[in-house]
């Protein structure tokens, strides 16, 4: 009998998962996608001697599929996950304040560091702890509001949501709580903090992403009989009788099943013509762009692996020195997600803006020098996960049969993270292989 013919067309996070799958369960796969390299949205790349991430990614204990997809290619050795919840949250003139759990079970292993939380009033905590209680049973299907305004209504005040709940809504959800559906916001509360207590450890890339996810997984793909066609631009799918046609301008691949795993925006000119009338997320679920501003001083200025901004345009800074640096330079890198602003200005304005603000933030960077500064943009980094984008996420099995969809846009339940776009390519391949 002929082994069933998969096309997978994207080479993300979520188009790996599903050809692995897929040639696992006996299909022969072949992975196309239009750049000359793996990894979608998470990769790294070289610029004038030093590899950049193109982002700051983060993953959570609790993100269970991301971290076996890193088990399953070899790219486990390059993260490091904490032992425990440790944020160190910084602000200008201040000492660090350490969001850190205890070893208690959950919600208790939180109580601590809420009540030593010193960016906020006594009588902040106190409502906040009542707030987290409270949004630990809001119904994450809830989908008419945003997370914003529901913590205004139970007590949040707006320095509260900006030194506090943002902390948590901005690298997850791609927006600020005013902005945020109030259903994801809840999701990543509920699932990453009040669930279990070890559920919220973060895990960070300490080797470049190209070492961690996009050329292991070249390696594993082969190895598992995937044919990858890198630099495949794919502009058309066709289906007749069961059959699919995958076009590129210049040639054809025929398969039984097709994963469509790429963007929201790519992916509605890719449906077949069944399905060009049930697209309604190519262009209703919207973006949301993320800046990376890349620093590199003459000495070291930050501390720690990485630290959170209050009181101060830096949300996130990361500790991304090579290992092989040995001259005391030290290389960070600032993630700023949201970024609707920052991602429109020039990397001299970004400079103007930003370096001052890394010297009211970190001490020692006042005396440094800044050896380097470059900036990376995603202008359509993630789905826009305001109220009523839940309604237009599709799920991964459609109208025409062998015809799936992958992506962390897709209907996972997760917010646009590492962790749903590994779920979405698993979804997906369930989809195809019960032909």
């Amino acid at each position: 009998m002929r082994s069933l013919r998969v096309v997978v067309i994207g080479g993300g996070l979520a188009g790996i998962t599903a050809a692995l799958d897929c040639a696992e369960q006996g299909a022969a796969v072949t992975l196309v996608e239009v750049r000359p390299r793996l990894g979608g949205a998470a990769y790294s790349f070289e610029r004038d001697g030093l590899e950049l991430d193109n982002g700051q990614h983060v993953f959570l204990r609790c993100c269970t599929a991301y971290r076996a997809l890193l088990e399953r290619i070899g790219g486990a050795g390059g993260v490091e996950l904490q032992r425990r919840l440790d944020i160190p949250v910084l602000a200008p003139g201040k000492r660090a304040v350490k969001l850190r759990r205890a070893g208690l079970p959950a919600p208790a292993h939180l109580v601590g560091a809420l009540l030593g939380y010193r960016h906020l009033t006594l009588a902040q905590r106190l409502a906040a702890g009542r707030a987290a209680r409270a949004l630990g049973r809001v119904d994450v299907t809830r989908d008419d509001e945003t997370l914003g305004a529901w913590l205004t209504e139970h007590g949040q005040s707006e320095q509260a949501i900006a030194k506090l709940w943002d902390l948590i809504a901005l690298p997850t959800l791609n927006l600020r709580a005013a902005e945020a559906s109030l259903g994801l916001g809840a999701f990543v509360f509920q699932e990453g903090l009040l669930r279990d207590a070890g559920a919220g450890d973060i895990g960070i890339h300490r080797a470049p992403l190209s070492e961690i996810i996009g050329r292991p997984a070249q390696r594993t793909l082969a190895e598992t009989g995937v044919t990858l066609r890198l630099g495949w631009r794919a502009v058309a799918v066709a289906v007749d009788a069961g059959s699919f046609v995958v076009r590129s301008e210049h040639e054809a691949l025929e398969a039984d099943a097709v994963v469509l795993a790429v963007p929201h925006g790519r992916a509605g000119p890719l449906v077949p013509p069944q399905l060009r009338d049930a697209t309604p997320w190519a262009e209703g679920l919207g973006t949301s762009p993320i800046v990376n501003l890349h620093v590199v001083y003459d000495r070291p200025v930050l501390e720690h692996r990485f630290a959170a901004g209050v009181d101060s345009p830096v949300q996130y800074v990361f500790d991304r020195t090579p290992a092989t640096w040995s001259d005391g330079r030290q290389y960070i890198a600032v993630s700023l997600s949201g970024a609707e602003r920052d991602h429109r200005l020039r990397s001299e304005v970004l400079a103007e803006r930003y370096l001052p603000a890394l010297a009211a933030l970190l001490p020692p960077a006042r005396g440094a020098s800044v050896l380097r500064f470059a900036v990376t943009r995603e202008h359509a980094a993630t789905f826009r996960a305001v109220p009523g984008s839940g309604a237009l996420r599709p799920g991964a099995a459609t109208s025409v049969e062998g015809f799936a969809l992958a992506g962390t846009w897709t209907a996972t339940g997760w917010p646009a993270t590492l962790e749903g776009a590994v779920r979405s390519g698993h979804a997906a391949a369930a989809v195809v292989s019960a032909r």
